[in-house]
């Protein structure tokens, strides 16, 4: 029996009939309780990537198992799966029209029928975990960019998933801002969540990752632990990426 959650093989995602190859035979192990952080400049494949782990972005060609199951089957109910993957982007995607509490008890009580009573009590908890207890009753406009996306990140926890997925979580944000949502992130990790996370912070890939995965052309050019990967860069690539970066 695999330790991986995820296993990726061959994972290809090709526009205007194989002329753009936004990714080029993806391979990639995710193990349960993993950080994997993924890095590489714009346009390399890194949110396609992390898009495709949920099929947000349907694969040209590969298959994607996650806990064993092939998703990228036609037969199988992605939805089924996508509850136990949360997903935070760089746009926070709270719906406006409801307050704070509304916006993280809706899925659990539609998708996973918890009562109101039962949801509302785990987002409360969660609320307070990352110091928004008091803003249950707030609509997003009253939030700032980084209350935004602490709201979203324990939105998708209310879903109870196994792997959480972050899309740049904190390029859209002002940059006082950052560090309560990768304190948030830092929590996660210790507490032994399963992430897969695109950004270009690389203080977080040095601190909190397991795993850093570089990319490039669509393809996973070099990958290590984040001592090495930082110290010690192979590939010719890497070492000019990071030189401009760090």
């Amino acid at each position: 029996m695999s330790d991986n959650i995820i296993e990726v093989r061959g994972l290809k995602k090709y526009y205007l009939g194989g002329q753009v190859k936004a990714l080029d035979g993806i391979d990639a192990d995710i193990k349960k309780g993993e950080v994997v952080v993924i890095i590489g400049p714009s346009g390399s494949g890194k949110s396609t990537f992390l898009r495709s782990l949920n099929l947000l972005e349907m694969p040209t060609d590969g298959t994607i198992n996650f806990n064993g199951v092939n998703i990228t089957d036609k037969k199988v109910d992605i939805n089924i799966h996508r509850q136990k993957m949360g997903m935070v982007f760089q746009h926070f995607n709270l719906f406006n029209n409801m307050n704070i509490i509304k916006n993280m008890t809706i899925a659990p009580t539609q998708l996973l029928k918890k009562s109101k009573e039962e949801a509302n009590e785990k987002a409360l908890t969660l609320l307070k975990r990352v110091g928004l207890e008091d803003r249950a009753e707030a609509y997003p406009s009253q939030l700032s960019g980084g209350q935004k996306q602490r709201v979203a990140i324990v939105r998708a926890l209310c879903m109870e998933p196994e792997v959480m997925l972050f899309d740049e979580p904190t390029s859209a944000l002002d940059p006082e801002m950052v560090g309560e949502v990768l304190d948030v992130m830092k929590d996660l990790a210790r507490a032994g969540m399963t992430m897969v996370v695109v950004t270009h912070e690389m203080g977080f890939a040095r601190e909190v990752g397991t795993r850093v995965i570089f990319m490039d052309g669509g393809r996973i050019i070099e990958e290590n632990n984040p001592k090495d990967f930082f110290e010690n860069p192979q590939n010719d690539r890497l070492k000019d990426f990071l030189s401009k970066v760090l």
